[in-house]
């Protein structure tokens, strides 16, 4: 593990994510729509802590089924709160039922969220080469650019540092440090 991204060592799920998930690109709007979801959950809190919900999340929202989310009432949203393996934080469950309209009418648009998202990169990831863990940003000008795109759109929760976070996780930039097995450039 000594050339190995360092941030998800120690915790099982952790690794499974980074080993199975974290930096693979994906064009599937329903995964996308999820990662979204999660990666707006986080605000303020750890990635462990997200994830290790992440099974309460899908079956509240149904697998994050934008026409089931896009549709949820107060009341639905209350009762998600309050009766499922999820952050207890109502504006951010709030943020999915507006997230999920708003990827609807990008979806209308463009055909797809993906293909909003991928327009930003010319449909091609973004392949870094870092040393070490601690030399990955925050945030980026991408997912500046990117934040503004979907806060314009009507999306919560989605500030730079997060659309950061987003990009990794749905793949259009890779940040594993350049000796991990999983680094593009690696595999």
């Amino acid at each position: 593990m000594e050339n190995q991204c360092k941030w998800p060592q120690g915790s099982d799920m952790m690794q499974a994510y980074h080993d199975e998930e974290w930096c693979r690109p994906s064009r599937d709007d329903r995964y996308i729509f999820e990662l979204l979801s999660l990666e707006g959950a986080q605000a303020g809190l750890s990635w462990s802590i997200v994830l290790a919900k992440r099974e309460g999340y899908k079956r509240a929202f149904r697998d994050f089924d934008l026409e089931y989310c896009a549709n949820l009432t107060d009341e639905d949203l209350i009762y998600i709160k309050d009766n499922f393996d999820v952050i207890k934080h109502l504006a951010k469950l709030q943020s999915v039922r507006s997230n999920a309209n708003a990827a609807l009418k990008i979806q209308q648009e463009f055909g797809s969220l993906s293909n909003f998202l991928w327009q930003f990169t010319e449909s091609k990831p973004i392949i870094n080469s870092w040393e070490r863990d601690d030399q990955i940003p925050a945030q980026s000008p991408l997912s500046v650019e990117i934040s503004k795109a979907l806060k314009k759109r009507g999306f919560k929760f989605i500030g730079p540092v997060t659309a950061y976070s987003f990009l990794q996780a749905i793949g259009m930039v890779d940040d594993h440090i350049r000796t991990c097995r999983f680094h593009t450039g690696n595999l």
